[in-house]
Order: structure tokens, then C-alpha cells, then sequence
């Protein structure tokens, strides 16, 4: 990623996932953004390794 600044994204989540996200945020002591951030992280990575490498930007 490059430099400190993050697209704002919006996403609706069942109030329900969202509990249980922010539960686990807290036992990772990350806030709820930043345990999502890690989710997709490694989401991605998981996919990249199985698909192969993505670049940024395409479609």
C-alpha cells in the first residue's frame, strides 16, 4: 500500500457478524477496521496463493 492514506470504504455487514468481528478485534487488541483490514489481508494472500498474484488496479 502506498503511504498512510486508506480509501474510506463502506460496507454493510449484519449487525450480527459485526459483534463477532468487533469480539475478536478486542481479543486481538485491534479496533474493529483494523481486525477487518487483517481478515482481508490475509483473505487476499490466501487467493494469491491458490490463483496467483494480483495487481493493484486491475479488473
Amino acid at each position: 500500500m502506498a503511504g498512510n492514506y486508506y480509501t474510506p470504504f463502506s460496507v454493510r455487514v449484519p449487525e450480527e457478524l459485526l459483534d463477532k468481528v468487533k469480539r475478536i478485534a478486542a481479543l486481538n487488541k485491534r479496533s474493529a477496521n483494523k481486525e477487518v483490514e487483517y481478515i482481508l489481508e490475509h483473505y487476499v494472500a490466501d487467493w494469491e496463493r491458490e490463483h496467483g498474484a494480483l495487481e493493484a488496479g486491475e479488473e
